[in-house]
């Protein structure tokens, strides 16, 4: 417990430096532009960074909008269990059986799988996905398990996502 406590203020702490080392943007912390096809019969969303760096978004799961930070190096989507606990995933203890690295170190995490994950106009069907304890992580990661099933690139300062 005194780990994640530690690693907690750490991160606090770097949130708060970190965006006097970053170029200044003018882009908002959240922004998804509508859809531009980029090729014809092909969907496409683009993101722009958040002035702290980070490509944030919300998806819908099942119908339902969570915000996400986009994470290439997730293996898997991974939901925050109150986040979860709002979709009507309730896993039970014994369920936590998958091991995960994070920058805590090892932490248990409940494996399932997401019907329907959006963003934009992009859809991604039976997506793999873990739940980990709220105080596990600040915020939901949109990883590989969504983001190998689009084809995605950096252009012109945005991350754009293509199906």
């Amino acid at each position: 417990m005194q780990q994640i406590l530690f690693f907690a203020v750490v991160m606090l702490a770097l949130a708060a430096i970190a965006p006097r080392f970053l170029p200044h943007q003018e882009a908002s912390t959240v922004a998804i532009a509508t859809a531009t096809p980029e090729a014809a019969n092909a969907r496409s969303v683009a993101i722009s960074k958040g002035q702290n760096g980070h490509f944030l978004v919300d998806a819908a799961i099942d119908g339902r909008r969570v915000p996400f930070l986009i994470d290439t190096g997730a293996s898997v989507i991974v939901l925050r269990e109150g986040d979860a606990a709002r979709l009507g995933i309730h896993p039970a203890q014994r369920e936590y059986t998958a091991r995960m690295s994070t920058a805590n170190g090892v932490i248990a995490a409940a494996p399932i799988e997401l019907n329907r994950v959006e963003v934009g106009d992009l859809t991604v069907h039976n997506v793999a996905a873990v739940v980990l304890p709220d105080e596990a992580l600040a915020q939901n990661l949109l990883g590989m398990s969504f983001l190998s099933k689009v084809h995605w690139s950096y252009l012109g300062g945005k991350l754009v996502l293509e199906q």
